[in-house]
């Protein structure tokens, strides 16, 4: 016990100054971008700075797995150099005994990760694009969405109606350049309404400048179009459901996630991105437990074998290609061309089972 409690003490030390290293280097590097991006607009050295370490966490957060493993690696190896390793093998210690004290600090900080580090990214984030906004665009939260506009779509006794703008607010409840087509139940067009601007409201949708065209009952729906200053759009939407920087799921806690999805599934959105990142969000700590496994697999060994450089890098590419392949696995998730379980949870589990296997082969064969 008091072994272990030393290996995981050690672990830890590493994880915390191998994230405070990769910390630095990344608010150094974004530092630089922002200067590049915001240079030409009103914000000063002070926003700059604000802007470089509100969207550091992000970036820092997306790279977690590989931290855990450089920290897997940094640990075997100075445990190797100082011949802790054969001291502990000695002992009667396998190798399953040694590796099972880091394992499950991997664990519990992936959980850590998903559980509190989750939201405060999401938070972050969000406060990012505020900012951005503002010095960009001069107003907060205001951006392109894509060069094809937002798409919405919100459904009513009288039927669904679909939104299009071209852009919007960072949570879609301030449109820009918008558009509403309105169907009944059946399908069929009933009204066509263009609107400079248009905000989300207590129960509708609050629009400005409006040309509205009659599709039904009308043989000449340019002859009978209709011009208001404001026009109300009934709408059951709210402003918790199309928060948080709509398409993008790492931008909503993982607490609001399952909510959310709710939400869109009523509205009549797709939700499948958002469910694919949910799940990928809970098989993290199995993520990192595989990363430790696989620095162990390779680096568990003492020094005297030589080939020590060989070894690292293989763990590093090994745990690179791991990342990239759970990466591709989301991709094709949110594609729907693999289920969703399977897209989150068969990377972790497969390298944990392989890591595993060939640890018991190669140490305790």
């Amino acid at each position: 016990m008091i072994l272990s409690m030393y290996f995981a003490r050690k672990f830890i030390w590493m994880l915390l100054s191998i994230l405070g290293i990769f910390l630095i280097i990344l608010v150094l590097i974004d530092m630089v971008e922002q200067i590049q991006k915001f240079s030409k607009t009103q914000a000063g050295f002070r926003d700059m700075l604000e802007l470089t370490l509100l969207n550091a966490p992000d970036s820092l957060y997306r790279i977690l797995p590989l931290i855990v493993i450089l920290a897997t690696i940094a640990l075997f190896l100075n445990l190797a150099r100082t011949s802790e390793l054969v001291a502990a093998r000695a002992a009667g210690r396998s190798a399953l005994r040694i590796v099972s004290a880091p394992v499950l600090v991997a664990v519990l900080a992936g959980i850590f990760t998903v559980v509190v580090l989750n939201p405060l990214v999401a938070a972050t984030s969000k406060r990012y694009e505020s900012l951005a906004s503002r010095f960009v665009h001069g107003t907060d939260s205001v951006l392109s969405v894509s060069s094809e506009g937002l798409w919405l779509r919100q459904g009513g006794p009288e039927g669904q109606t679909v939104i299009r703008a071209e852009g919007s607010n960072l949570d879609a409840t301030k449109l820009v350049t918008v558009s509403f087509f309105s169907f009944d139940p059946q399908g069929a067009p009933t009204r066509r309404i263009e609107a400079q601007s248009a905000e989300l409201g207590k129960g509708a949708w609050l629009l400005t400048n409006v040309k509205l065209w009659p599709l039904m009952n009308s043989d000449n729906p340019e002859r009978d179009a209709q011009l208001w200053p404001t026009f109300a759009v009934p709408s059951e939407l709210t402003r918790d459901q199309i928060r948080d920087s709509f398409g993008k799921p790492r931008a909503i806690p993982i607490w609001e996630l399952p909510a959310f999805i709710s939400s869109l599934d009523r509205a009549g959105f797709s939700a499948r991105a958002h469910r694919v990142w949910f799940q990928m969000e809970l098989a993290k700590p199995l993520l990192f437990a595989a990363m430790v496994l696989i620095g162990a697999v390779f680096t568990m060994r003492p020094t005297r074998f030589g080939h020590t450089g060989v070894m690292v890098l293989a763990a590093v590419l090994t745990g690179f290609a791991l990342f990239f392949v759970r990466n591709f696995t989301q991709i094709l998730g949110e594609n729907g061309q693999i289920p969703i379980a399977l897209a989150a949870w068969a990377p972790p589990v497969a390298a944990i089972s392989l890591a595993l296997a060939l640890l018991l082969h190669l140490e305790d064969g």
